[in-house]
């Protein structure tokens, strides 16, 4: 990798790995709040409705959150049921008020068993695992495990199983699991590995990196975000997807 890339990668990814970056971009929502289970779930939430412009996301995000009482933990774990009346007019592009009512569900089935949403990944997890492909697989088919799963809300859990880059769902876990001293990225869960991340693909990265040479493969899938992330790693191997913020930066900012 020539020198040049280098030194834009990490002069960028300081730039942008700052707590600046928060206000205007969807992390925001989770940073909104103190409480493990309340950072997880409007983290993931936020991360889902990732897609269209930042703002958007986050008002959406923000009314999801007055709908849950401004306490989205104690809202899912102690609702009535009359209470889900509220969400039926609730939509962010093709995310409606099933794919909602469906997440309120697992979400109370999951945390009325456990502690943490770490976990929900982690047990899919091998020793031997290098990045986190397993970890998605697993979790994709344990959150459609309830009974009368709504088979629309499928298309908005991503899986490797169906070649998704899973840009969303890989932004998420870079939230709960990269930690450094800059306060951005939470690093709240440790049965994951920031080797183990693969660096999130959207429209803005995947432009950026193949104009650095960082990216080969003509399509763009999973493969492409392994790839990637591969060769991130050859920047840094306990952590190579601290880039994704020099490379969606360097994208929104126009600047390749």
């Amino acid at each position: 990798m020539n020198s040049f890339v280098v030194e834009l990668l990490e002069k960028k990814f300081q730039e942008f790995n700052q707590p600046n970056f928060i206000p205007n971009d969807p992390i925001c929502i989770p940073h909104s709040f103190s409480l493990k289970q309340d950072i997880e779930i409007m983290g993931f939430w936020a991360s889902i409705l990732a897609w269209g412009q930042r703002k958007t996301i986050i008002n959406k995000c923000n009314e999801l959150i007055t709908l849950m009482d401004g306490a989205p933990y104690q809202f899912i774990t102690q609702h009535h049921p009359t209470d889900l009346k509220r969400f039926l007019n609730f939509k962010h592009r093709t995310f409606n008020a099933t794919d909602t009512l469906y997440f309120i569900e697992w979400f109370r089935e999951y945390y009325l068993k456990y502690d943490s949403l770490e976990d929900a990944f982690a047990r899919f997890l091998l020793d031997t695992d290098q990045t986190i492909e397993n970890a998605l697989i697993g979790f994709h088919q344990f959150f459609f495990s309830l009974e009368d799963y709504p088979t629309r809300t499928q298309k908005h859990i991503a899986t490797p199983l169906r070649k998704s880059t899973c840009k969303r769902i890989n932004m998420f876990l870079r939230w709960m699991v990269r930690s450094d001293n800059k306060g951005v990225d939470f690093g709240i869960w440790q049965r994951i590995q920031p080797s183990q991340l693969v660096c999130p693909c959207d429209v803005h990265v995947d432009r950026v990196a193949r104009k650095l040479g960082l990216i080969q493969r003509s399509n763009t899938d999973w493969l492409t975000a392994l790839e990637l992330t591969e060769n991130l790693r050859k920047l840094d191997a306990n952590d190579p997807v601290k880039y994704d913020f020099a490379l969606f930066g360097l994208g929104v900012e126009k600047e390749m």
